[in-house]
């Protein structure tokens, strides 16, 4: 059985977290086009010297919401954290055609505070 948009989504997002290009090139067509504010409509193999080694920025990502947008298409919103302790969300909006990823929409979102933990609260607040 053929995978569903959402889990060819799914993952591309962790082939993308495992540092796995074996796996993100399956999952992603020849002529696929990724375009971000920082990238305009590159190819696979701009985006695999440029966008995919970026994951090692990150200590952690989790996946807020994925829905199927109709279509062929997916928005996905995720929020991740850099090494700095910077968290931030984007959204993505992906459109999946015979189980490729065939392009990629990145809208960067803003920087997330986090909330603060049990021991930060009590040296605020003591």
């Amino acid at each position: 059985m053929p995978r569903s948009n959402i889990d060819t989504v799914r993952a591309m997002f962790d082939a993308y977290l495992a540092h796995d290009p074996d796996a993100a090139d399956q999952l992603l067509a020849d002529d696929v086009s990724f375009t971000s504010p920082q990238d305009d409509h590159i190819d696979k193999q701009a985006y695999f010297q440029r966008c995919f080694p970026t994951a090692d920025r990150l200590t952690s990502q989790e996946i807020v919401e994925v829905v199927d947008a109709g279509g062929d298409s997916v928005f996905v919103m995720y929020e991740y954290e850099l090494r700095s302790g910077d968290r931030h969300r984007n959204t993505e909006f992906i459109t999946v055609c015979g189980g490729q990823i065939t392009d990629i929409h990145v809208f960067f979102g803003g920087q997330v505070r986090r909330a603060a933990s049990p021991d930060e609260l009590t040296s605020r607040n003591g």
